[in-house]
């Protein structure tokens, strides 16, 4: 068994069905600190801001003494819309980039907005964007990573998500192409490049310098062969069960951590187990056993 040593395991507020910052159907969020930590893990992210107390004092006192500590925050974007919406975006990103810095933390996880919401599945905009559009979201993402990395420190980590413009490999080339690598990493989502047909190993070796950070899940073949037939979008897909516990999906996990080990670099892979909404005793037994299988990983 390789040993992972330039792996950093944790998990995130999404392993127990949390998505927002406040709502009735998800585990409050000290019960979510106490059953992380029981699980094994160190490092945990910051999840939807609101969601963790945003006071960096209080935040740090209830993560210390639980023994865990912080390895990125996450925003939403939707800059391919052009420089119209940056400073609505600056105004959300500095928030969460202060809190974020304030942690210890040194990513900010970059999610591209939906093109088609998760809840109802009313199709907001065009699924593919025009070159224009492609201009757009290089050029503010790359002003964004300057802007986070100068104001906060932060390195800016883009999340490839399902239903947005940043999905399949082509898309995701496409983006990696037109960005400039010292200012644009990736945050390699694992089930998200799989639910997009895309294989993370060969992404790995392909692009391999532009991989700043990893999220990891695994996709239920069968459920997504539904999801696809059905056009469904991603978030009855997440209910129907599409992203399910390792090592009982794709991609296998052990051969996407050791092409990232092989990259020589530290990076932090963050156990994301898409399962909003879920019953709140759920989550633990899951946390545990993954946990256990990312060891017998290396990891």
């Amino acid at each position: 068994m390789t040993t992972l040593s330039r792996i950093r395991i944790g998990s995130a507020p999404d392993s127990w069905g949390v998505w927002f910052p406040d709502d009735p159907r998800q585990v409050p969020w000290s019960r979510f600190l106490d059953e992380v930590a029981a699980s094994g893990y160190e490092w945990i992210e910051l999840g939807p801001y609101g969601y963790l107390p945003t006071d960096p004092a209080r935040l740090a006192d209830e993560t210390g003494r639980r023994g865990l500590k912080v390895s990125a925050g996450t925003v939403f974007t939707g800059l391919h819309h052009g420089p119209g919406v940056w400073d609505r975006t600056w105004e959300h990103v500095s928030a969460i980039a202060a809190l974020t810095r304030a942690t210890g933390a040194r990513h900010l996880v970059v999610i591209p907005s939906f093109w088609r919401d998760d809840k109802t599945g009313e199709v907001l905009e065009d699924s593919a964007l025009t070159a224009e559009q492609w201009h757009h979201l290089a050029g503010q993402t790359e002003r964004l990573g300057r802007e986070v990395r100068e104001r906060y420190g932060l390195t800016v980590v883009v999340h490839p998500h399902a239903d947005t413009h940043i999905d399949t490999e082509e898309n995701v080339a496409r983006f990696l192409d037109a960005t400039d690598p010292d200012l644009v990493s990736l945050c390699l989502d694992t089930g998200h490049y799989a639910y997009c047909g895309g294989d993370s190993v060969e992404l790995i070796e392909t692009y391999g310098e532009r991989i700043g950070y990893l999220h990891l899940k695994q996709v239920d073949p069968a459920v997504l062969a539904e999801v696809r037939a059905e056009d469904m979008p991603f978030g009855p897909a997440v209910a129907r069960g599409v992203m399910c516990e390792p090592p009982a999906g794709v991609p296998a996990l052990e051969p996407v951590l050791r092409a990232a080990q092989k990259l020589g670099v530290d990076l932090f892979a963050i156990v994301e187990q898409d399962m909003y909404p879920c019953e709140p005793d759920r989550p633990l037994p899951i946390a545990r056993r993954t946990r256990a299988y990312l060891r017998s990983c290396g990891a």
